[in-house]
């Protein structure tokens, strides 16, 4: 058993300090809670009457994990899943919302598992989850990664202002690969030749 509040710790670690990067659709963002999540639940933290910029560079580490742990984790029933998956799913949620349960429920589809791919958790979701660990259990954690990783390739196909996040400057694997594969057994990790003619279209 995975203890949330560690897996937390380490996606406010993954995700670092303050940033507002304009290609970011998060816009500004610090410990991976965005301006949006915080205008959303409403955290004035500097009592000034509106939630801006200036609470995102003063909220902290410890708010942050609780935020995460709560509306991230708890809330869309990621808890609800297979221990197993819970560090990577609940990662991706952090880092794409409903998309992280979409890929999930592709996945399912792919296995031939009958599930709708709506991003929501619910009884369908969570006993074919369970069927397919169940099928596959050495393969299916590092399928799900797989399949986290092709979805950021993807985004970058369809999006150039976010290749940056999956191919550095001197084309070697972004942050947005590397994350995925800190959730994939190495021997299914790509190798750098790998990477560079998988994004060799790139601009």
């Amino acid at each position: 058993m995975h203890d949330v509040y560690k897996i937390a710790d380490e996606i406010v670690a993954r995700e670092g300090g303050y940033v507002n990067d304009a290609d970011d659709p998060g816009g500004a963002t610090n410990h991976g809670v965005t301006i949006h999540t915080m205008r959303r639940l409403g955290l004035d933290l500097d009592g000034d009457g509106q939630v801006d910029e200036q609470d995102v560079r003063v909220l902290s580490r410890d708010l942050a994990v609780e935020i995460f742990v709560d509306h991230y984790f708890d809330r869309p029933r990621i808890k609800d899943l297979p221990a197993d998956l819970h560090p990577s799913v609940f990662d991706m949620y952090v880092n794409s919302g409903a998309n992280a349960v979409k890929i999930l429920q592709r996945l399912l589809h792919d296995m031939r598992i009958e599930v709708a791919v709506d991003g929501g958790i619910g009884p369908q979701t969570i006993a074919a989850t369970q069927q397919a660990l169940a099928a596959a259990p050495a393969h299916f954690v590092d399928a799900y990664g797989i399949a986290r990783r092709n979805y950021y390739y993807a985004l970058g196909d369809a999006r150039p202002a976010s290749r940056k996040y999956a191919r550095r400057l001197d084309g070697g694997k972004g942050g947005w690969i590397t994350r995925a594969e800190e959730f994939i057994s190495p021997k299914y990790h790509l190798s750098d030749a790998q990477h560079r003619a998988r994004v060799s279209a790139w601009v």
